[in-house]
């Protein structure tokens, strides 16, 4: 097996590994026993096992908040209840502003009882309801138990029913930022700060003394404090965050972040300047006196010195690591607890992979290719790539505010006008200031130029329209776009505001839909037409949101159910956008909310229990929904089974 097959199945697995506690199959998990009391008492412990990072809810009750955990005993046949299901051990109770109550849960293993009597010993059925949170999702479940009491004391497993699965936060999932972190990471691997080190880290290895057990040890500690280096300080800021403000205080510093004008813009800034960098404009150093003080560190014997070296690893490598570490990092900041943390890790993990393999196998390096002007090329590339992820920021900024500075076919145009002169580059038509001359196009060069043009070739048609559906989770949505082909001059959809719906002159559905923006019009409408309600539960900066619109509304079987047998609602929970003092809102906890994205959002929570994006309801003529709320899933006949049953349950 040569060296490329062997570090790709090692990349593979570290993110497989990483990628698999990402995410909790079941993030409460339950079981029950009986224990034998004498003279026929028995008492029944059902224990709750919350995954890292969730809580359940304890008893309550809660009116108009979270649901509690209940209890619910068939009809007793052969036993009876000794006073009422209690939990062993207080919970931890803090006011939740949202709900304007105080709220208890458990972080950590809880175990409930209940005692019966039962003369010649009973078959007992037992349901559990429960709902348990994170930091970015809810999610409910219920578990059946069947116990015998007089009989076997062994613990009986739940088995679980109808658990309603977590929705995806709006934004990239967790696997794309892992995957998009590893593909960084293998980038700044290929830069003139980074590359050059890997010969010098394996010679600082090979010159230390030592049995080999202790030189792999030190290589080992060496690829893992880089590691650290990279993934503890988010860690810790994310940490204090929590630790000072709680879980809603952290969530709420997340959506600021994803959907305020003011960070995205800055965001914006950060990334233009580091594409300024890669083009040779400039570099992003940190102090030399910070580094040297690190590099004469790193010449102390034992895991102290291995300890320096990484860190002059690092701050050596900044000026080519530290945009796109930050890149990484405000990619993932889209309202997810975990995923700057997962984020980093993944970057880390295959940054330090080469150095460690190498210094621990050092016959590798006569395979690397030698250090020349290719790396300054890819840190040109990485400037292109940079200028047009950084337009992403730009553009939520301009959808969230209704700037209408950057709508779909001007978004294209710069992308077009990127990759067009990325070509050029890639032929060595375009020169920058730290590029080496070049005698001739390698066959490398010219499969990428071919990529990168195609690219452009691919994006050409959406000038007139066309969908993109590879694109549609990065590009602003359809409707924002002046011109379509076959559609004539006007805006892409019958627009809200011929129609005088509220907040239709600012806001429109896709695929030339018709419908509503607020939801008392929209069931007023509905009741008057007699038909159920499609509550699509949105946002301007929900990456998700577009793949749905784009990759399933479009369906022409679902845009028929739509139009014919729904009426649409679209709820914007980060649109901001202040409505009349009228329509502002209260929570129960006395404050106001004055924009349309902050009312939506609140109503989300408190009705639903989500704070995710997207979120499909389908309502009745009740207000209730009709069948289970459906979030982010690409699979067309599932959305289409789902309305089909909506529409079923509405007759």
């Amino acid at each position: 097996m040569n060296i490329a097959k062997k570090l790709f199945l090692t990349l593979v697995a570290v993110v497989a590994s990483i990628a698999a506690v990402a995410q909790p199959a079941d993030p409460v998990k339950w079981s029950a026993s009986v224990e034998d009391m004498g003279d026929g008492a028995y008492r029944l412990v059902f224990e709750a096992v919350p995954e890292m990072g969730w809580h359940l809810y304890d008893m309550g009750p809660y009116e108009g908040g979270p649901m509690a955990t209940t209890f619910t005993f068939e009809s007793p046949a052969g036993y009876e209840l000794v006073g009422e299901t209690k939990a062993l051990g207080e919970s931890t109770r803090e006011f939740n502003e949202i709900f304007a109550m105080e709220i208890g849960y458990y972080a950590a293993p809880v175990k409930f009882v209940q005692e019966v009597k039962s003369a010649e010993g009973a078959t007992i059925a037992v349901m559990v309801d429960w709902m348990a949170c994170n930091d970015q999702n809810c999610t409910t479940g219920s578990n059946d138990f069947t116990l015998q009491v007089g009989a076997s004391t062994a613990p009986a497993v739940a088995e679980k029913v109808e658990a309603e699965q977590p929705v995806e936060k709006g934004g990239a999932s967790l696997w794309g930022l892992i995957f998009a972190a590893v593909g960084w990471a293998l980038i700044a691997l290929l830069t003139p700060c980074v590359f050059p080190m890997i010969p010098m880290t394996v010679s600082f290895f090979l010159k230390s003394s030592g049995s080999v057990a202790r030189g792999r040890f030190r290589t080992l500690m060496y690829g893992l404090f880089i590691v650290l280096l990279y993934t503890v300080p988010i860690g810790v800021i994310i940490f204090l965050t929590w630790l000072i403000g709680g879980d809603a205080i952290t969530a709420d510093i997340f959506n600021w972040i994803a959907t305020h004008w003011l960070p995205n813009i800055i965001f914006f800034i950060v990334f233009m300047v580091f594409a300024a960098s890669f083009f040779g404009a400039f570099e992003i150093v940190l102090p030399e006196k910070l580094v040297n003080s690190s590099d004469a560190k790193a010449d102390k014997g034992g895991l102290t010195g291995v300890f320096f070296m990484a860190l002059t690893l690092v701050l050596v490598s900044f000026s080519c690591t530290g945009p796109i570490v930050g890149s990484a990092l405000i990619q993932s900041t889209s309202g997810e607890f975990w995923a700057p943390i997962l984020t980093m890790l993944a970057f880390s993990v295959v940054f330090a992979l080469p150095f460690t393999l190498f210094a621990l196998f050092p016959t590798w390096l006569k395979q690397l290719p030698k250090s020349g002007g290719w790396l300054n090329s890819v840190k040109v590339v990485l400037g292109f790539v940079e200028l047009a992820l950084g337009l992403k920021f730009l553009s939520v900024a301009d959808q969230t505010y209704h700037w209408g500075i950057l709508d779909r076919e001007i978004y294209l145009a710069i992308w077009i006008a990127i990759f067009s002169l990325m070509s050029l580059y890639l032929l060595g038509k375009l020169k920058f200031k730290h590029d080496s001359d070049m005698q001739y196009l390698s066959v490398t060069r010219l499969v990428l130029a071919i990529a990168s043009f195609s690219f452009v070739v691919y994006m050409l048609p959406g000038m007139w329209g066309a969908p993109l559906n590879a694109l549609s989770g990065y590009l602003p949505p359809i409707q924002s776009q002046d011109f379509v082909m076959g559609a004539g001059s006007a805006a892409v959809s019958e627009s809200g505001a011929k129609q005088g719906v509220k907040y239709g002159d600012v806001l429109e559905l896709p695929h030339g839909l018709d419908g509503f923006f607020d939801l008392e019009e929209a069931e007023a409408y509905a009741a008057k037409v007699g038909k159920p309600l499609f509550v699509d539960f949105t946002g301007h900066g929900c990456v998700n949101c577009r793949e749905m619109e784009s990759r399933v509304w479009s369906d022409p079987r679902v845009l028929e159910i739509l139009r014919e047998k729904y009426v649409i609602v679209a709820l914007y929970a980060d649109d901001k956008l202040k409505v009349d003092e009228a329509d502002w809102v209260t929570t129960d906890a006395g404050k106001v909310l004055k924009t349309l994205g902050k009312i939506n959002s609140y109503y989300a929570l408190k009705t639903y229990g989500v704070n995710a994006q997207p979120y499909y309801v389908l309502q009745g003529r009740d207000g209730k929904p009709l069948v289970e709320p459906r979030g982010y899933d690409l699979d067309v006949e599932a959305f289409i089974d789902f309305l089909n049953r909506g529409v079923e349950a509405y007759k």
